[in-house]
């Protein structure tokens, strides 16, 4: 078991205010059960991730220090932080469980306990899902891996706070698909997401897939293709910026696990193209 080495956790946690506490509690209830474990197999994950968590005006997002997740390198500030018996506490400890859940394996987890207002001890345990940086237990997070972990929180993501399961793909074993069944499961594609929330100047980018925009909104999905207000207008996920049609941004879809190897950030002047793209499926 981990506990999280992350310097200044306090100010992250207003930055990416996570999720609904419903979906991660359903999160941690899934742990052993058979289809849950099926899931985190194959990278199916829910998602629940409030885009005002992406809010930068919140916190400077750059506060999250990459060291090792490292019990003796907790902070008294990130310590403080998720044991918070207030609504700021709520938030950090939800960020904490999606952080974890894309960092580490399902074998993987870190406990931790804090004490409510009326006196009552909870003991957290939050387990890995995906295991895209599971080193991140014994040594400081690289700027690939920072780029995963950024990845997929913007994949997880959801406009109205609500679990939809998705399939993340991607370039790394755990997110690689080829010859899987989840590839004719779940056939409509939604988009890519990509960037680095750990940069001095953070940064989340999507894509969508033009065919898929209506269905993707009709499943409650909207950070790629973009949520559409009253008036027809086209709001994005809090920082998480939409880019445009994924075949604009993104090398051509690798049809064996289909992913997008690759996305630029722009499309004139300096490209910074990014291969740690995470690519997300809907059924």
């Amino acid at each position: 078991m981990y506990r999280i080495s992350i310097a200044d956790f306090a100010a992250l946690s207003l930055a990416f205010l996570v999720g609904c506490v419903a979906v991660q509690e359903e999160e941690e209830d899934s742990v052993g059960a058979a289809v849950g474990a099926l899931e985190f197999v194959n990278a199916l994950n829910p998602n629940a991730l409030n885009p005002n968590a992406l809010n930068p005006n919140a916190l400077n997002p750059n506060a999250l220090n990459p060291n090792a997740l490292n019990p003796n390198a907790l902070s008294p500030a990130a310590l403080s932080a998720i044991q918070d018996p207030g609504a700021a506490g709520d938030l950090s400890r939800q960020l904490l469980s999606y952080v974890v859940g894309c960092a580490l394996l399902p074998s993987q987890s870190f406990s931790f306990s804090w004490t409510d207002g009326s006196g009552t001890v909870h003991n957290e345990q939050y387990w890995g899902i995906i295991g895209l940086a599971p080193d991140w237990s014994t040594k400081a997070l690289g700027h690939n891996d920072q780029q995963w972990i950024s990845a997929c929180l913007a994949s997880r993501t959801n406009w109205y706070g609500v679990s939809v399961t998705i399939s993340s793909r991607g370039t790394p074993s755990a997110l690689d698909k080829t010859g899987t069944l989840e590839l004719t499961t779940y056939t409509h594609l939604e988009g890519a997401f990509w960037g680095n929330l750990f940069a001095p100047s953070p940064y989340l980018n999507a894509c969508y897939d033009e065919a898929n925009r209506t269905y993707s909104r009709s499943l409650m999905r909207e950070c790629a293709a973009g949520h559409l207000t009253s008036g027809g207008a086209v709001q994005q996920c809090g920082m998480l910026s939409i880019r445009g049609s994924c075949t604009a941004y993104c090398q051509q879809l690798n049809t064996n696990g289909m992913y997008y190897p690759s996305c630029v950030n722009n499309l004139t002047g300096i490209p910074e193209s990014t291969p740690r793209v995470i690519t997300t499926f809907l059924p």
